[in-house]
This record gives structure tokens, C-alpha cells and sequence, in this order.
């Protein structure tokens, strides 16, 4: 998973206000369209792994807004 030039921001639950997945927003390409995709905190996740692998790196996942 290439997370270079995106926005990697918590989503939290707008009831219990708990981190639920982790938002990766892709900068605009070409035809000016944005892709998001929307990542579950699950250890079991081989994306959440690449994005923890990530943060190891020094990197920082955005709190939501």
C-alpha cells in the first residue's frame, strides 16, 4: 500500500466516539477525482498492518475531525 502523498485520518463513531477504521484519501487524479477508502482497526487486516508498518516508520495517523 503506497501511502505517499495522502491524508491517513482516524473515522470515529459518531455515537461512542471510538476510533472505527482509519481513512486514506488519495490526492486528485487526472479526471479530478479523489479515492478514498476506508481501512478497519483489525489486527488481522493486511492493510491496517501496512499502515502500522507505516507509523513505525515515523509517520502519523491524523486524529478525526
Amino acid at each position: 500500500m503506497d501511502l505517499n502523498n495522502t491524508t491517513v485520518k482516524y473515522y470515529k463513531d459518531p455515537v461512542t466516539n471510538e476510533n472505527l477504521s482509519i481513512e486514506i484519501i488519495y490526492p486528485k487524479d487526472s479526471n479530478n477525482s479523489i479515492r478514498k477508502i476506508c481501512v478497519p482497526i483489525d489486527q488481522t487486516n493486511t492493510e491496517y498492518q501496512a499502515i502500522l508498518a507505516w507509523v513505525a516508520e515515523g509517520n502519523t495517523i491524523q486524529e478525526a475531525d
